[in-house]
């Protein structure tokens, strides 16, 4: 049986720190599961420092769309994140989806995923406290995160809200 941990708060709030000192309380050689797709060179900077701030006992593995395809029976799971996962699902079919589709894809992905024993801990972005978008592409995908967010922490047995690299209990 799995269990899901769900780490969630705004931008630089603290939470992949947080969920990896989390990962390695209950496990001396977890997952790092990586979901981002490297866009510019800012990014990749910042997917470096991430990357040197973890020790070798962790295995990255990186996946940018199908999370499930990887066997983590018996493993604690790091996933980071699930707002740049759900970005590649969206970016990939924006064109031809709607919204309520991709969002059906995401799920289906991410049951595939924690129907294996497993401990998983998910970061994602609380993205939708700020103002509404005027771009209506960006109001799309603020739905479709919240959605996913709210889908998870529903499944989830824990939940905890960063604010300020402060960890609070919701869940």
């Amino acid at each position: 049986m799995s269990r899901i941990i769900l780490i969630t708060g705004g931008a630089r709030s603290g939470k992949s720190s947080y969920a990896e000192q989390l990962a390695l309380s209950l496990s001396s050689t977890p997952v790092y599961l990586a979901t981002a797709h490297i866009w510019d060179e800012e990014f990749r900077d910042r997917v470096r420092r991430h990357q040197e701030r973890r020790g070798p006992q962790w295995t990255l593995v990186e996946e940018e769309l199908h999370l499930s395809s990887h066997d983590f029976t018996g493993r604690t799971v790091l996933v980071d994140c699930l707002t740049l996962w759900a970005t590649n699902f969206f970016c990939r079919e924006e064109q031809d989806a709607s919204t309520d589709e991709v969002l059906d894809a995401l799920k289906a992905e991410f049951d595939r995923l924690v129907s294996q024993d497993a401990t998983f801990i998910f970061v994602t972005n609380e993205i939708g406290m700020g103002g509404t978008s005027d771009n209506e592409v960006q109001r799309r995908f603020t739905d479709l995160q919240g959605w996913m967010n709210q889908y998870v922490a529903s499944r989830a047995d824990e939940v905890t809200l960063m604010v300020s690299g402060l960890p609070l209990k919701v869940k």
